[in-house]
């Protein structure tokens, strides 16, 4: 079957997840220089960046052109999952984000009990009646959410180094914890409300 303009960008992005991963994990997994770890992060942060940028343009031709699919509407989903959930794991694994560890372990924690509760419900569904739920717009708002709290996350580290900043932002880095704060209410949210819409697909199937 030959794909579409959006499925072939929902698989680039798939591809590009252990990309990232590798880049922002090997100073670390090396122990290379401080200098090493800054252009790895900026590497990895880039490649993230370009991979969210493909999430934004596929659904957006898909809609445009009318090509919206049962395969991009599973897959679509799918690679925003593994995508977001490598970017927390490689934070929480490298030492210079310590600064947000506390938070953003629970943070990851809520993502990854979300994620499966919404890709089981998913499942039901298209066992139940061969009905794929598309994203709604709390899932969107989500997504993005988790997109901008990952890259605050990994770039305001690095522009305060940058700049040479040590005052209150570089101490305690607000943007960071604020878009994290921000993630994890959209993220239990939407989680809630995806679970009550497919409660009737969880009967069906007992």
């Amino acid at each position: 079957m030959k794909m579409n303009l959006p499925n072939k960008l929902t698989l680039l992005r798939l591809i590009m997840v252990p990309f990232f991963m590798v880049a922002m994990a090997l100073p670390e997994l090396l122990e290379l220089a401080p200098t090493v770890h800054v252009a790895c992060n900026i590497t990895g942060v880039s490649l993230f960046i370009l991979a969210s940028i493909t999430d934004f343009l596929d659904g957006m031709i898909a809609r445009k052109n009318g090509l919206v699919t049962n395969f991009g509407k599973f897959m679509d989903p799918l690679a925003d999952k593994l995508m977001v959930i490598g970017a927390m794991l490689m934070i929480l694994y490298k030492s210079d984000y310590e600064f947000i560890h506390p938070l953003f372990v629970w943070t990851t924690v809520a993502v990854i009990f979300r994620e499966l509760a919404v890709t089981g419900i998913r499942l039901l569904a298209v066992q139940g009646d061969g009905k794929v739920i598309a994203a709604n717009i709390l899932g969107k708002i989500k997504t993005v959410s988790q997109i901008l709290c990952i890259c605050s996350v990994i770039i305001e580290p690095l522009i305060y180094a940058g700049i040479g900043a040590d005052g209150f932002m570089a101490t305690y880095m607000p943007i960071s914890f604020t878009t994290t704060a921000f993630m994890l209410v959209f993220t239990v949210w939407s989680g809630i409300n995806y679970v009550v819409a497919g409660a009737k697909y969880i009967k069906t199937n007992d």
